[in-house]
């Protein structure tokens, strides 16, 4: 009974806990005033703990995730379900930068400008701390455990997916809307080779080149002022 009620509990944070306090950071003005390098610091070590956390209960309640999240894969296996999700979700992001720039889509937020590295440390913590933490942490979470114990509990390994993924995309609702929709379907795209494979390794290595690649080229492009809204000032 008692480690049921810690697996409802974190399940609750991650479904609500989580988004709640993305969207309480998105509308704290205090953060925008703090440098780059403290936003990621904070960023890693909440992730962090909340993982730390999460695998104690795992290790308690749950030991399946551990055996099935990190079965062993062949090598070539894990690269190229990487790099073809990877590959994917860049064209698609691109697509929606282009939309963005041209006004068709609203343009991203304070909090996203804020994150795009730009001085040579700032990208050396995007690639090497920032990226494999998003990837690792936010893998084992919504894919790795929110998936597991979502199955177990709906009977249904579609609404499992269906409603970790939108809890994914909930928890990126500093991004705006469309952000928020933008990481569910990626969420979505990122549990595929969970399911097909049962490991975690190809969504890892996918979601680390999807957050460089964002945060060192794509975010760039992301930022830069289309015709729809030039002009315009960050409020």
């Amino acid at each position: 009974m008692f480690t049921t009620l810690i697996a409802v509990v974190f399940t609750l944070a991650l479904v609500a806990g989580v988004p709640a306090l993305s969207y309480s950071n998105a509308h704290n003005t205090e953060i925008r005033n703090l440098p780059r390098l403290r936003l990621y610091l904070s960023a890693v070590i909440s992730q962090w703990f909340l993982t730390v956390v999460g695998m104690g209960i795992v290790f308690a309640i749950a030991r399946e995730v551990f055996v099935r999240g990190f079965a062993a894969m062949p090598i070539s296996a894990v690269v190229e379900w990487a790099s073809g999700i990877a590959a994917a979700a860049i064209l698609a992001l691109g697509l929606v930068i282009l939309c963005e720039r041209r006004g068709w889509l609203p343009p991203e937020t304070d909090l996203v400008y804020l994150l795009i590295p730009e001085t040579p440390r700032e990208k050396v913590w995007a690639v090497l701390i920032i990226s494999p933490t998003a990837a690792f942490c936010e893998e084992f979470l919504f894919r790795g455990y929110l998936l597991t114990q979502l199955h177990g509990w709906l009977h249904s390994l579609l609404w499992a997916w269906v409603v970790s993924s939108v809890a994914f995309g909930l928890a990126h609702c500093y991004q705006g809307w469309s952000g928020m929709v933008r990481a569910a379907l990626l969420g979505a795209l990122l549990a595929y080779p969970v399911v097909h494979w049962g490991s975690l390794y190809p969504s890892m290595l996918a979601h680390w080149m999807i957050d460089t690649v964002s945060l060192l080229w794509l975010g760039h492009w992301m930022v830069q002022r289309g015709p729809a809204d030039a002009g315009e000032t960050l409020e």
